[in-house]
């Protein structure tokens, strides 16, 4: 006899459901994400486990808000695997009257997929290092995201009042960024002059070679435009704004990147995974945020799966044919798609690779997804035989 457990995970509240080795449920109630609330849960469980034999705990979210509970469960030495939301939703929608969401009813889902799947991920505790280098990784994404809409927004804004500025600096450089810090439209920029405007970027860092130009450059944006446009004071203002704020990130992503950087390099995979070529210091630690452990994965073919880079069969009647996976984890589709990208530009065997598969008539999107997902099958022989990759010699065809 066994049974199987589900919470249904929420900021405030989590939902516990548990059902019998035949789907009846035993128990469905609210559990406060707090200390004693889920320990009054575990002792719940404890009992139940006592009456109905093992108890499997299955978890709709890892991390974050389920924290918590996670490691008070393992703690309590419960088996618990992890039940992906999209798994929950598609379940719940095939039952009758499934379009009707509600934590109870998601809960009982989850406890019943915890039932009738055998390939559900088990959760383990991770260790400090590999929770440091998820939290610095995500934080570095989500400071290249918030980035981007500046520069976009920053962008959008100088077009307004300046649009020959815009055309001559480019804001994703630091040079761009320094001097849209203090110099934005076209009358401050022809009372200053090229002069000045070079030594105030020569003073802040920026190389006299790189500074010349871009006064030049900014210089002649101004003397082709005489027009003070309406607002254009306060939108200078902002613009200065946002040069400084994405000045102030860039640094802060540096210094991220060199913390991310030393963690990789005490990982005990770090240096085997960046034998690899393409694969730098910043997708490795995509890659073991992402992943983890990787004896998780029981050949190259299930992580070429979790990546959504392996073929996806489709058949029915005659009809049988494979088609391109639109599911997998697309954090590790774009780890392998840029190692692929980048080691074509450095390493042989992966151009020799790239371009049989260009000679054989794929595109060049098609051609790097195949060496791509070359490099999974590759880095997952690295990771089992505990060996760093070994480069050898492209075959050539004698005539």
């Amino acid at each position: 006899m066994t049974a199987n457990a589900g919470f249904d995970i929420a900021k405030e509240f989590h939902w516990l459901a548990v059902t019998d080795d035949r789907g009846h449920q035993l128990l469905s109630h609210r559990v406060d994400n707090t200390p004693d609330a889920i320990d009054k849960s575990i002792g719940e469980l404890h009992t139940i486990e006592a009456e109905h034999g093992p108890v499997t705990v299955g978890l709709d979210i890892l991390g974050g808000i389920a924290a918590l509970l996670t490691a008070m469960l393992l703690a309590a030495g419960f088996h618990v695997v992890h039940v992906p939301g999209l798994a929950v939703n598609r379940a719940r929608r095939a039952t009758r009257g499934g379009e009707n969401k509600s934590d109870p009813r998601d809960a009982k889902v989850i406890a019943e997929q915890v039932m009738l799947r055998d390939d559900l991920r088990t959760v383990e505790l991770p260790d400090d290092s590999a929770v440091e280098l998820r939290l610095l990784v995500g934080h570095r994404t989500t400071l290249v995201k918030e980035a981007t809409a500046r520069t976009a927004r920053l962008r959008d804004l100088l077009t307004g009042i300046h649009p020959g500025l815009e055309r001559a600096v480019d804001p994703t450089n630091q040079s761009g960024l320094i001097l849209l810090g203090h110099y934005v439209t076209p009358a401050e920029i022809r009372r200053a002059g090229t002069a000045r405007i070079a030594g105030y970027l020569h003073r802040h860092g920026v190389k006299t070679t790189t500074a010349q130009p871009l006064a030049d450059a900014a210089h002649t944006a101004a003397l082709a435009q005489h027009a003070a446009l309406p607002g254009e004071r306060r939108t200078a203002q902002l613009i200065r704004e946002l040069a400084d704020e994405l000045l102030a990130g860039k640094h802060r992503v540096k210094a991220l990147e060199a913390e991310i950087e030393k963690l990789v390099t005490s990982h005990p995979d770090g240096a085997l995974i960046r034998s690899l070529p393409g694969m730098g210091a910043g997708l490795t630690a995509e890659f073991l945020a992402a992943v983890g452990d990787i004896r998780r994965f029981t050949s190259g073919d299930a992580l070429a799966a979790a990546s959504g880079l392996s073929p996806v069969l489709s058949q029915s009647g005659k009809i049988r044919y494979s088609r391109s996976a639109t599911g997998g984890d697309k954090a590790l589709k774009r780890v392998f798609y840029q190692a692929a990208f980048c080691s074509i530009q450095r390493d042989p065997t992966s151009r020799a690779f790239y371009d049989r598969k260009r000679s054989e008539g794929k595109r060049h999107h098609q051609a790097l997804i195949a060496l791509a997902r070359r490099k999974i099958n590759v880095l997952y022989a690295i990771l089992r035989d505990r060996r760093p990759y070994e480069a050898r010699p492209p075959l050539r065809l004698v005539a």
